[in-house]
């Protein structure tokens, strides 16, 4: 991660959308078992990694590769009485350093995307205990008719985003039997990462006001909080849960 960029989102809740609400919702829904073992991939600083801790009672393999990240996690889990069940792993998701067959869940919020979604499904599969859960978060078209200032910024930025059928589909060829999908709800978007993101931009546009390089990376923030406040009913993060046959 580059200076700035890391300067911009140091110290956030959340390095994407989301809340603990969501989480929770999505592992309320699971079926229940003694102390699974959990891997969250992608973890960032890990407020859905301390989330998740409370919504099961087993042990959490927490990977990120990016260090700092996971010391952001390791303190906040100390802080919450938690670090004894998290470790932390600094890995890249598509070099994942564990066995076959080792958790019963995978857990990966706004961060499949990095490896791309399909990608993902097939290397985190061996990964998965028979019957075991693989829950991920994908950036998702949700109307066939999206505006055309959304679709230009997000072929520019995610060309691979697919809507919820597309998705659907790659769920089964890849040999998982889809459970449920959940939509993030907008409101999860500004709590816990645009609102503390937009006062850390008001900040940094107050000191980077004679650097034209960095004035223009924070427009680039900017201008993706302010396409989502307008067509955020058109693409948003759907939770798709599935199981290992």
């Amino acid at each position: 991660m580059n200076e700035l960029l890391w300067e911009i989102h140091s110290g956030l809740p959340r390095e994407g959308p989301g809340n603990d609400a969501a989480t929770e919702h999505v592992a309320s829904s699971l079926p229940g078992g003694p102390r699974p073992r959990i891997l969250d991939i992608g973890c960032g600083p890990g407020m859905q990694t301390l989330c998740l801790a409370r919504c099961f009672d087993g042990d959490i393999v927490a990977v990120d590769n990016y260090q700092p990240y996971l010391e952001t996690l390791h303190r906040r889990a100390k802080a919450a009485g938690l670090d004894a069940r998290i470790v932390t792993v600094d890995a890249s998701m598509d070099a994942l350093p564990f066995g076959d067959e080792s958790f019963d869940l995978i857990w990966s919020e706004g961060a499949i995307y990095c490896m791309g979604f399909d990608a993902g499904l097939a290397a985190w599969r061996r990964l998965l205990a028979p019957d075991g859960i693989l829950v991920v978060s994908e950036l998702t078209w949700l109307a066939d008719d999206a505006p055309d200032e959304a679709k230009r910024f997000w072929d520019r930025n995610y060309p691979a985003m697919r809507n919820v059928a597309e998705n659907v589909e790659a769920v089964t060829n890849a040999g998982y039997r889809l459970m449920s999908t959940y939509v993030l709800p907008a409101a999860a978007w500004f709590t816990d990462y645009y609102d503390p993101l937009e006062r850390r931009l008001d900040e940094l546009c107050l000191k980077y006001a004679s650097d034209d390089g960095a004035r223009g990376a924070l427009a680039g923030e900017r201008e993706e909080i302010s396409l989502f406040r307008r067509f955020g009913d058109a693409y948003g993060y759907v939770f798709y849960a599935m199981q290992r046959p």
